[in-house]
Formats: C-alpha cells, sequence, structure tokens
C-alpha cells in the first residue's frame, strides 16, 4: 500500500496504474462499515483508493470538527489488511484554498430533515467529494446507505454535472446490538449507547409494522416516536427514494428515517423499505 499526501502525486500515480479504480472516501476512525466499502471495491476493482480527510467545510460552527476522532496508524492498519493500494491522505491546505469556487447543496432536497439541523452541511459534502472524484477519476465510488440523504444528493451531482463516475450504495453495518456502525458512536458512554438503541428500535418496530401491511405514514409516525421516548429527535421521516415527501409506504421505494440527539451526540440511521 503505498500513502500518497500530494492531490497531484495521486494523479500521477493512477495514470501510472492499470485497470479500474474503485474509491472510498472517508473521514477516517474506520470500523467494520468502512471495511465492507473497501471490500465491495476490492472485489470489482482491480485498483483501490480509500481517502481519509476530515473536511472542514461540512461542519458547522460549534460542532466536531476539533474532536472528531482521528485514528492514523489504526487506519493505515486497516486498509493494508483489506487490501487498498493507494491511501489518499491530504492536509486541509492540500484541498481548499482561498477564495475558492464551492459547490451549493439543492435549494430544497439539501436543506431538508439533517439539512435543516445542519444548513450548509451538505453543500461542504458535495464541494469535497467533488474535489476527491475530481483527483481519483474512479470508475465506481462507494457509500454507506446509512447517510442516505447524502448518497442522494452525491447521485443527484454526479447526475447533474455529467460526471463519468458510478456511485455504488453499501448496506448500513449493524452492531450486534443493532447499533448502526459509525465513528460518533465513540463519543457514547454506556447509559447513552443504550438509549441510542432505541433509533434501530424504532425502525424495526416500522419494518415490522410494514411487513404486516401498515402503509400509513402517520400511523408509523406516531408507533416511531413512541419507541424514540424521550430521546431528542431532529427527525422521523419518511420519504421515496428521490426524497419527496410520501403518506403512504411504497414498497420497493421507500426510505424511513431518524436523526436524534443521543448526549450530545447527533445519530442517523435509516431502513430502505
Amino acid at each position: 500500500m503505498e500513502i500518497i499526501k500530494s492531490p497531484n502525486a495521486l494523479k500521477d500515480a493512477l495514470k501510472a496504474a492499470q485497470g479500474s479504480v474503485g474509491f472510498v472516501p472517508t473521514m477516517g476512525a474506520l470500523h467494520i462499515g468502512h471495511k465492507t466499502l473497501i471490500q465491495a471495491a476490492r472485489e470489482a476493482n482491480d485498483i483501490v483508493v480509500v481517502s481519509i480527510f476530515v473536511n472542514p467545510t461540512q461542519f458547522l460552527p460549534g460542532e466536531d470538527l476539533d474532536a472528531y476522532p482521528r485514528r492514523k496508524e489504526a487506519d493505515e492498519k486497516i486498509c493494508a489488511l483489506a487490501g487498498v493500494d493507494f491511501l489518499f491522505y491530504p492536509d486541509v491546505s492540500d484541498m481548499y484554498g482561498e477564495d475558492e469556487v464551492s459547490l451549493i447543496a439543492p435549494d430544497v432536497r439539501g436543506y431538508i430533515l439533517e439539512g435543516t439541523s445542519r444548513p450548509g452541511h451538505f453543500s461542504g459534502v458535495l464541494t469535497v467529494v467533488n474535489k476527491l472524484l475530481n483527483i481519483v477519476r474512479p470508475d465506481r465510488a462507494y457509500f454507506g446507505r446509512k447517510d442516505a440523504q447524502q448518497l442522494m444528493l452525491i447521485r443527484e451531482m454526479v447526475k447533474n454535472l455529467f460526471m463519468d463516475v458510478e456511485i455504488v450504495p453499501c448496506h448500513t453495518v449493524r452492531d450486534s446490538d443493532g447499533l448502526a456502525l459509525s465513528s460518533r458512536n465513540a463519543y457514547l458512554s454506556a447509559d447513552e449507547r443504550s438509549e441510542a438503541l432505541k433509533i434501530s428500535r424504532a425502525l424495526t418496530k416500522a419494518s415490522h409494522l410494514v411487513g404486516k401491511g401498515v402503509l400509513d405514514c402517520d400511523r408509523l409516525y406516531v408507533e416511531m416516536l413512541a419507541v424514540l421516548e424521550p430521546l431528542e429527535v431532529e427527525h422521523v421521516a419518511i420519504v421515496n427514494r428521490a426524497f419527496m415527501p410520501i403518506d403512504t409506504v411504497e414498497v420497493g421505494n421507500t426510505i424511513i428515517l431518524v436523526e436524534a440527539v443521543v448526549g450530545t451526540t447527533r445519530l442517523l440511521d435509516n431502513v430502505w423499505i
């Protein structure tokens, strides 16, 4: 595995390499969910690139940019063992200059749900993903379904900007207790982690109800909110896969999402129906 910091150096290395390129962009603090993305990239491509970059433009003032978990040595070991060919590890100065051109998230779908509680967040996400895709120029890029709104917006960006890359969504990976894996889970105390399990339980409850034929979204909202008590719920939403609100679950075209704050930690989870 070769570790590269410079965007131009990575571009040169990939020009010299032969074969298809799979790309997994991350912010580090890698866990089994990231390993699943890397494995999917490894199985479908000749060359695998992983980036680790804690992107400042997607953090709002007062958020956890400085405290975001960073585990450089562990991350490098995970990547090496997973068969990564190139680990891209840029500094902020490698990725951003002054008076930059930036992307703006869509006026509607970039400012609903998570975009309501974090206005401007998705503009930062799209800007950095656009930069990374332009550096790596992969055939395929791999993203987790857990960040469903992010995944949808990245797909829209690729479509709108006529970018020649396949965005590959991968299933959410959960711990044995059902909690969706996230680097931010490290912030949770034992009691907070126990409370956080209400998120996956609420989604499981909704899935079971849909399986029994309950398709009315208002009924599902009520049932989920009862399970989530007394968490600080930012949103419970039921949308189609274009992220448009719906009144009735459309099996095969629906995502049920939860965003909640546990202690001081914001957690996201969802289920695709």
